[in-house]
């Protein structure tokens, strides 16, 4: 899911394990038999989170169940996401080890987290992190402890290994691929003249006001307010913006950063990545749009979260449920679910560190602070689907521009495919993984009940979906597949809605007596710098109280 801004953009972190959970042999569809060969069959199924976990809250269950153990920790971290394993790198920078950290799933790193289709590594969520401005000093810093960027002769070098491979990006746009995701190949004028209009107020927003990210570091200004006030749409009407290209460029921007189309999303958002990153460039404007480097692994955001996490070791707990956390006089008690165990657990902590989705908070901190109940109420999340198909052999391709590490076509409800295998030093034509995603959010192309849809629909039917749009591209995709995993999130990531960021507590440290809150949902959209950020200060924070 997404994570930054095109050209250099994917909020698709903001899933799959080495077999499908109940995969079944079954046969393509008969549209798919038109290619004149027969399609070996594909195995495939739901995978990579636990739906009954995820809905034990709202189900009621084992609430009522009573508490078969206590234990006790200094500070305890509920959620095991990006900001949760943030916040605990935090705590043991600060000198504090009698910590423990509670997950839901089996794996932490919410939804940065990796896995494996025929023994090849892919995502399962955010797959790339853009290398961040100095405004994300504390990810710059992680960079550095990771050996990811160095510093010589008072420059600082990114590892080249680790940045994402050329070519970074291509369209399949009228019939061929061209380089890049903005549509150029054949578009009129009138349309190359609303490129550059685009670019120019993007320019003029820049020298008007501050963006940044993380957003906690833009400082408040009428513009900004302004802007999130209004749709990202309703602006576009009113600036004269209306060509078909731009309007589905930036429409997919808006899905792939917030799972949400132009309707849906405050102009403050539909702007704030090309301000806060690298700007909008239209055509010959004589700038390089990918000068900006991207990191990027086989297995995505993954390769980060599992470091964050290796550390931890016993203090890491896999399979809990939160189901209440609570102030006390002398502290907080946070009771979870062990899923392994069977049992009720109570841990009593002197601070204790929300990282959960403020949805879920808003429902477990027991009388909670009206900004979290505040928020809790207005916030909208976008449901997504990842797809991770493994293919036997290199696909052939249509005319155009080479295989790229991000592909997409034209006007479809998916955001197109990464592929694993793009990353891969050995040229040698090989088998790899290619990573689909399907925001379900409200958007232009989709106004479904996506949660619906993720809760009911067979696995087929995503199947049918995804082979229908990539066989455009690609005809022999058929005879290429062998294994398909696919992972739900109901609440993948914030949509911010115009007024959202007016709502947001203002600074960096959310914090209610002993609850320090750390999620993205605070800064109002997810993606890494966010939630890093946002853990890494709350870890700071309750090192401090503790």
């Amino acid at each position: 899911m997404g994570q930054g801004q095109r050209p250099l953009s994917g909020s698709r972190r903001r899933f799959v394990g080495a077999s499908a959970a109940g995969a079944a042999a079954v046969a393509l569809p008969a549209w798919l038999a038109g290619c004149g060969r027969e399609a070996p069959p594909l195995e495939g199924g739901f995978t990579g989170i636990d739906m009954v976990r995820g809905h034990a809250l709202r189900d009621g269950r084992w609430t009522s169940q009573p508490v078969a153990k206590e234990r006790r920790t200094r500070v305890l971290i509920a959620g095991g996401g990006v900001a949760g394993l943030a916040a605990a790198r935090a705590l043991r920078q600060a000198g504090i080890d009698d910590f423990a950290l509670l997950e839901l799933e089996d794996e932490a790193g919410g939804n940065a987290r990796g896995g494996q289709v025929g023994g090849l590594a892919c995502p399962l969520g955010a797959h790339y992190l853009p290398v961040p401005g100095d405004e994300a000093r504390e990810v710059q810093d992680l960079l550095e402890e990771l050996g990811l960027r160095r510093r010589e002769a008072g420059r600082w070098v990114y590892d080249e290994r680790h940045l994402c491979h050329s070519p970074q990006e291509r369209l399949f746009f009228r019939g061929e691929w061209q380089e890049g995701l903005l549509p150029v190949q054949g578009v009129g004028a009138a349309t190359l003249a609303q490129y550059r209009r685009f670019a120019q107020k993007v320019e003029a927003l820049v020298r008007a006001t501050r963006f940044a990210i993380p957003t906690l570091r833009a400082a408040p200004s009428a513009l900004l307010a302004d802007l999130d006030r209004t749709t990202f749409v309703a602006w576009l009407d009113a600036e004269g913006l209306d060509d078909p290209q731009l309007r589905w460029y930036l429409g997919y921007c808006c899905r792939d950063d917030y799972g949400a189309g132009l309707a849906h999303v405050s102009a403050w958002a539909g702007l704030h990545y090309f301000a806060s990153r690298h700007g909008f460039h239209a055509p010959g404007d004589g700038l390089d749009a990918e000068r900006e480097g991207v990191f990027t692994w086989p297995e995505g955001n993954a390769w980060l979260s599992r470091r964050l996490a290796a550390p931890l070791a016993e203090r890491l707990h896999t399979g809990q449920v939160v189901l209440q956390i609570e102030q006390t006089r002398s502290g907080v008690t946070v009771d979870a679910w062990d899923a392994a165990a069977q049992q009720r657990v109570r841990w009593q902590a002197e601070q204790c560190i929300v990282a959960l989705p403020v949805f879920v908070a808003a429902r477990v901190v027991a009388s909670p602070p009206v900004f979290l109940s505040e928020l809790g109420g207005v916030l909208t999340y976008s449901p997504w689907l990842v797809a991770n198909l493994h293919l036997s052999a290199p696909l052939r391709d249509r005319p155009g521009a080479a295989p790229s590490w991000d592909n997409v076509v034209y006007g479809t409800r998916g955001l197109g495919y990464v592929d694993a295998g793009h990353q891969r030093l050995d040229p040698t034509p090989a088998p790899t993984v290619l990573s689909w995603y399907r925001p379900l959010g409200a958007s232009e192309f989709d106004g479904s009940d996506g949660r619906r849809l993720l809760a009911e629909r067979p696995w087929e039917a995503w199947r049918d979906e995804l082979m229908a749009e990539l066989s455009v591209p690609h005809p022999d995709l058929a005879e290429r597949a062998t294994r398909l995993a696919i992972t739900r999130y109901g609440h993948a990531m914030a949509v911010p809605a115009p007024g959202l960021r007016a709502r947001l507590v203002p600074g960096g440290e959310v914090q209610a007596g002993r609850l320090h809150f750390a999620h993205a949902d605070w800064s109002g959209c997810s993606i890494f710098e966010e939630a890093f950020t946002r853990g890494h200060l709350a870890g700071e924070a309750a090192a401090r109280a503790a």
